[in-house]
């Protein structure tokens, strides 16, 4: 593995880490299209501060795209405050708007500059360790790594200066309001930070990258828990595994970087999205399979409880009266014998002591919608189940 390697690898976990702490809260705040609105509106503070400073490497470059970026999340709220559309409608609106002026700027004023497809919106992270930081001859590295690292370590530092604001913030705007806190002050804060992150990463890995990395790892790591600390720490760990493991794909398909980090990211959100054990799709498909045959296991007892005629409780009744088809009627049977609700004896079912005792506690809860009611049979039926 050459120098240029471990450089690319490094600056793209970098990235993936500092784009992944902001990236979280977006997510919890259902914002996750304000980092594309960015990605895309920080162009016209990227123009004018290199019209000002003819230098692509100065800092007035960062802090006027991050205005810019803020810019655009103050027009979205305003907008969203009317009442009259959406927020992501209100987006679309923006961040649209805001590029075109950076589009036309470029195209008055520099149109002799050539604006790569690569470099703008996939980035170019073969180049990056080419690029390197150089004071008075002495190499210091590749210059995007300083400057994504200079914004992490400073991201960090907020992030622990004011964790606890943030987490109150996120999830109730009001309690922080009596805690003394400003959830407005706080919410731009945030935007600040990931305007300022896109803008220190957008050279390094372009606007598609940044946007994927931001929301990818997040929105994957909410998939697996509710506890804010370890969805941050699953986010920065599906970040670094995807850039690393992307950017050996791209080594093995000769494709692009970040184009094959991005994918790599996909890959994972789609594995995370089907076999997650409480939020994906199979366990939420079998969830609700296992909730249809507990009601119908409930619809079978009050059945029961309700007949005494021997012909009623024939366990070919189940098919010819309550019109069920006979898996559904093995399946629902199976359930009630293994819980101890019902036997058999010569095809006529009858309830247990159990069985009546489980039904008369359903009809209660029924009749009264009293949960004390059924605390008792919380543990063995999803039905009950929160």
């Amino acid at each position: 593995m050459t120098s240029a390697q471990i450089e690319i690898q490094l600056i793209a976990s970098v990235v993936a880490v500092a784009c992944a702490i902001p990236g979280t809260f977006l997510v919890l705040r259902k914002m996750a299209l304000i980092s594309d609105a960015i990605s895309h509106s920080i162009l016209p503070g990227l123009v004018i501060g290199f019209f000002i400073t003819h230098d692509l490497s100065s800092p007035l470059l960062i802090i006027l795209a991050a205005l810019s970026g803020l810019v655009t999340v103050i027009l979205v709220e305003f907008i969203q405050k009317t009442g009259l559309v959406k927020e992501d409608t209100a987006i679309g609106l923006v961040f649209p708007a805001l590029f075109s002026i950076g589009i036309i700027l470029i195209a008055k004023n520099a149109n002799d500059v050539h604006l790569d497809v690569d470099a703008v919106l996939l980035g170019e992270l073969a180049f990056a360790p080419f690029d390197r930081l150089l004071v008075d001859g002495i190499d210091f590295g590749p210059k995007s790594l300083w400057i994504i690292g200079s914004i992490l370590t400073i991201t960090v530092v907020l992030l622990m200066a004011f964790f606890k604001e943030l987490k109150v913030s996120t999830f109730d705007a009001g309690l922080a309001t009596a805690l003394g806190f400003s959830p407005a002050v706080l919410h731009y804060g945030l935007m600040s930070v990931a305007s300022v992150t896109t803008v220190g990463a957008f050279d390094a890995v372009g606007a598609i990258l940044v946007v994927a990395l931001m929301i990818a790892p997040a929105a994957t790591a909410y998939l697996l828990t509710n506890d804010l600390k370890k969805m941050l720490f699953l986010s920065i760990g599906f970040g670094v595994l995807s850039a690393i493991s992307g950017y050996w794909l791209a080594h093995w398909l000769d494709a692009s970087i970040s184009g094959s980090m991005t994918t790599v990211l996909g890959v994972l959100f789609l594995l995370v999205y089907l076999f997650a054990p409480n939020r994906g799709l199979l366990s939420v498909l079998y969830r609700n399979k296992q909730q249809r045959l507990e009601v119908s296991l409930l619809t079978f007892l009050l059945h029961l409880n309700n007949h005494s005629e021997v012909e009623e409780r024939h366990i070919n009744h189940l098919n010819e009266h309550i019109n069920w088809q006979k898996v559904r009627s093995k399946s629902v049977v199976d359930l009630a014998l293994k819980n101890n609700m019902i036997t058999i004896d010569d095809s006529i079912i009858s309830l247990t002591e159990k069985g009546t005792s489980f039904t008369n506690k359903a009809i209660d809860y029924i009749i009264t919608n009293d949960d004390t009611g059924i605390e008792s049979m919380k543990e063995d039926f999803f039905l009950f189940r929160g």
